[in-house]
């Protein structure tokens, strides 16, 4: 396999929900290994609680081949996406390293700041001090990356309640595209015409500025193979009391990367709360919503899935 592919070792959002009722589609929080050239190059996308077995499994399979060396891309510093870092076996491997990529929202706190602040005796057993991995650290904003050999990366700007990144991942001409966390760009300065503060003016402004930022989303997934997204709620679940949290809804997941022409989307970050018989129920219902109105592949993610 010289191509691109991405495994799957964490599928929730918000915290881990393992039990009998989440036990089919995983309740790791998220965490993506991509594979990507000829030699299997390592990218691991977010560090939650799912981390901790892709760290059991490189042990086993990679270790004894060699050092793990592995770049390692945030898509945001939320904890139940950094909250498997400290538990990656690799990081106490003196021969391991790790090149890591991230936004930061706190300008005050770099990135191994805000991940490493975790490793404190405070929290931890373990302090960052005592890893025995090589580390070097990254901070990202909107912009392309180039990894040796011919992965090109395009970030993009998400709405989320801290700044966060989007990934669209290109090699040999395939694209997988994440939207970890993100939710649609809204009017904010929307308001009723009777309002005493209304301003027709800045009111049109705010819903053309929202429209164009949902439209190089768009133009962000355009054209992919492989998206996947944060669609936590459905459109009923956003619209009562979930605005603002920074998720969307599965409707318009599937709307925008139906008519970007995405091949596959994979809709992650499942609510802890959503038990493997709804999300059954929900695949079941969307997928035969949108049967003979696109081509396009509608996934919902399973722990352990490789796309």
């Amino acid at each position: 396999m010289s191509g691109l592919t991405a495994t799957l070792w964490g599928v929730r959002g918000s915290i881990p929900c393992p039990g009998p009722e989440t036990v089919r589609y995983g309740g790791n929080t998220l965490c993506l290994e991509l594979r990507y050239g000829p030699d299997h190059e390592l990218l691991i996308v977010d560090a939650g609680s799912g981390i901790r077995a892709l760290g059991v499994h490189l042990m086993k399979t990679q270790l004894p081949k060699g050092p793990i060396k592995a770049k390692m891309l945030f898509s945001h510093t939320h904890w139940d996406h950094i909250m498997g870092f400290p538990f990656f076996t690799p990081l106490f491997v003196p021969s391991t390293e790790l090149e890591i990529y991230g936004p930061v929202t706190f300008e005050e706190d770099s990135l191994d700041k805000v991940i490493g602040g975790q490793l404190q005796y405070r929290y931890f057993p373990v302090t960052m001090a005592d890893l025995a991995a090589k580390m070097s650290y990254h901070r990202l904003q909107e912009t392309t990356l180039e990894f040796e050999p011919g992965l090109h990366i395009q970030t993009k700007y998400l709405n989320h309640p801290i700044t966060t990144l989007g990934y669209r991942f290109t090699y040999g001409g395939k694209v997988i595209a994440t939207l970890f966390d993100h939710e649609p760009f809204r009017n904010l300065f929307a308001a009723s015409a009777d309002d005493l503060d209304y301003d027709a003016e800045v009111v049109e402004e705010g819903a053309l500025a929202a429209a164009e930022e949902n439209l190089r989303i768009e133009e962000f997934v355009r054209g992919a193979d492989v998206v996947i997204q944060d669609a936590q709620y459905s459109m009923k679940e956003y619209r009562k009391g979930r605005m603002g949290w920074g998720h969307s809804p599965m409707e318009t997941a599937i709307n925008t990367c139906a008519r970007a022409g995405v091949r596959k989307l994979v809709i992650i970050h499942h609510d802890p709360e959503r038990t493997d018989a709804q999300i059954d129920e929900l695949q079941a219902t969307y997928r035969a919503h949108i049967a003979g109105k696109t081509t396009m592949e509608l996934v919902f993610a399973v722990e352990g899935m490789v796309v």
